[in-house]
């Protein structure tokens, strides 16, 4: 039941879910608007949808907007379910994702095909990619029908807020907000608790993107995964992150990196997650932080996506 305070808040967030073999769900945030209200990413799997409409229900509103901070489809997989419920809502995204359907998506397609006919996928993995592809070809429900060119000042819903555009971090165009009157910042996955997501990520882009994140006066970040952090929270993350990317630029083995991510973002990764995220670390460490020159620079300016 939703208790007054809840209903007299400004924003509401419902949180990320991850149940491996199953991908993520990202965090979604309801912010309240005068024409109704805006969802900030609306996330993977259809219980996670029912509960962004009920949630909307509860509050007694119309969902009047979406926000997508970024193109991964753990934020933007139920763009065309809330669509469904309320016609013709719009889009507010960068047009990153126009790079990803020649790119990510294309080889993320091949190797799900391939991992289905390898006969090693489970039930629930197969149901859930083929709602992936579902969301890969469903480009009006895709692509923003209002495109976020750049940083600045903008109505959505009737509600003034901050947004600003990041290129060539996580993605190559993270949105993400900050309104002034609650000073909240919501970030999408350029703050991720337990690891940065480096799948489709520049890494000194991302460090730059995190600095402007640093120089709003806000006093509640939502990050894309992950419970709600004060200031002094992000800035130990970012420390993290720092760390994490000095590290890996480093003659360090890499065990002494994931090491030092274990320790310096301890008070982020929960314990039903301390056993897998070294593995994660190791991961992007060797994809990404110390792949070969071209494969590092893959996803930043200049590089195809």
């Amino acid at each position: 039941m939703l208790t007054a305070a809840l209903a007299a808040a400004a924003w509401q967030l419902v949180p990320g879910t991850w149940s491996p073999p199953s991908g993520p769900n990202g965090n979604t945030v309801l912010l309240d608007a005068p024409a109704g209200l805006i969802v900030v990413d609306t996330g993977r799997h259809p219980a996670h949808q029912e509960a962004i409409l009920a949630a909307a229900r509860a509050r007694g509103r119309p969902i009047a907007a979406i926000v997508n901070t970024h193109w991964h489809l753990d934020h933007t997989g139920g763009n065309a379910e809330l669509r469904a419920v309320f016609p013709g809502i719009p889009i507010v995204a960068s047009n990153a994702v126009d790079g990803a359907l020649d790119g990510f998506f294309k080889r993320s397609r091949e190797a799900a095909e391939a991992h289905i006919a390898s006969g090693k996928a489970l039930s629930a993995q197969v149901a859930e990619i083929h709602r992936d592809l579902k969301a890969m070809d469903d480009l009006a429900n895709l692509r923003p029908t209002q495109v976020v060119a750049k940083s600045g000042s903008l109505t959505i819903a009737g509600r003034r807020l901050d947004v600003h555009l990041e290129r060539y971090a996580a993605t190559a165009g993270d949105v993400w907000l900050f309104d002034r009157r609650e000073q909240v910042a919501i970030v999408g996955d350029l703050v991720v608790g337990l690891v940065p997501f480096m799948d489709t990520a520049c890494p000194e882009g991302w460090r730059k993107a995190l600095g402007h994140i640093a120089a709003v006066p806000f006093r509640t970040l939502i990050p894309g995964h992950g419970a709600p952090m004060t200031r002094a929270q992000f800035t130990r993350w970012r420390d993290a992150s720092d760390a994490l990317l000095d590290c890996a630029a480093g003659p360090s083995p890499k065990q002494v990196c994931v090491d030092g991510w274990m320790r310096d973002a301890a008070p982020f990764i929960p314990s039903s997650d301390k056993a897998r995220v070294p593995g994660m670390v190791g991961y992007y460490i060797d994809s990404r932080l110390r792949a070969a020159p071209a494969e590092r620079t893959r996803y930043c300016e200049g590089r195809p996506g």
